[in-house]
């Protein structure tokens, strides 16, 4: 009995290790900012209260008087993506406003759920439909694609009179639709889909192409520097997404100023020495207490 009690207390100390190393990624409290307004939340309508409750605390809501609160339909997906009215909603998503110049920062809280959609591919999306300048973190407690979190956020800006337009909610909906069946059907990775979406974006931001020809080329020459290949359907397909973009009038030099601030927060993570050392110092004292521990149940 005596071992076994101390298996069991080896088994909690990794759990809380892993926490430990964890925690630094999970999502943004819910403190009010008086000059940019209170986090948003917006729950998928599906969920029972009890799933609700695990959604809340997912996104680290502690006080409900601290957040906006709205729920999202298959109604809505109706409304801004032409969706399914009769779509089941379960994904949800805390939307904090961030000063301007900070770019877009999402947060997967529940990556084990969200099945289709990377961080990325979600960054891309929202720049596209012109949210910027925010934090996003989408949680969900049932595995899901993941696409819907993109119709709730939508809804928070409107009903926060920031309306989107609703051609680059439908496009950015359809972005998201051609980033998936990439990452699914061409073969290609997750990261590999969002680096060359993102690549194509930033090449359009320099060269403001006029015709679809010079999308083409765009999109051409990105696939043959990122050494991609993909069946003629799967490059017509991000021909016509692109060209979209390009009648649609977007300001791709907003856009690509948000993704590179977005690259630009990832760099200052890698090169951030304190939260590494941070890291080090939870691996350490982990290795030393779990060796403590070994030996406490071999010796004792």
């Amino acid at each position: 009995m005596r071992y076994f009690t101390k298996m069991i207390a080896l088994a909690a100390l990794i759990l809380l290790a892993v926490g430990g190393i964890t925690a630094p990624v999970q999502a943004a409290n819910d403190g009010i900012n008086e000059k940019l307004g209170a986090p948003i939340v917006v729950y998928g309508d599906t969920l029972s209260d009890a799933q609700k409750q695990e959604v809340s605390e997912l996104l680290e809501v502690t006080k409900a008087e601290n957040v906006k609160e709205y729920s999202v339909t298959g109604k809505d997906i109706a409304n801004y993506i032409d969706g399914n009215p009769d779509s089941r909603m379960f994904s949800s998503a805390k939307i904090t406003r961030e000063e301007k110049g900070t770019g877009l920062t999402i947060n997967i809280v529940t990556p084990e759920n969200i099945t289709q959609v990377t961080n990325e591919m979600y960054a891309n999306a929202l720049l596209t439909a012109g949210v910027e300048n925010a934090t996003v973190d989408v949680a969900s407690p049932v595995k899901v694609s993941g696409h819907s979190a993109l119709t709730g956020i939508y809804k928070a800006y409107d009903a926060e009179g920031e309306q989107l337009d609703k051609e680059r909610m439908k496009l950015a909906n359809d972005e998201l639709g051609v980033a998936t069946d990439l990452a699914d059907d061409a073969g290609l990775n997750q990261e590999k889909v969002s680096e060359l979406l993102t690549e194509i974006k930033k090449q359009i931001a320099e060269q403001n192409p006029v015709t679809k020809e010079e999308v083409e080329q765009i999109v051409q020459d990105k696939l043959d520097q990122l050494g991609i290949s993909l069946s003629d359907e799967h490059r017509q397909m991000l021909i016509d997404l692109f060209d979209r973009m390009r009648n649609l009038d977007i300001n791709f030099d907003k856009v690509k100023n948000q993704l590179d601030a977005i690259a630009s927060k990832v760099q200052d993570l890698v090169n951030d020495e304190g939260f590494w050392k941070k890291v080090k110092n939870i691996v350490n004292d982990f290795l030393s207490r779990i060796g403590d521990l070994l030996e406490g149940v071999f010796n004792g």
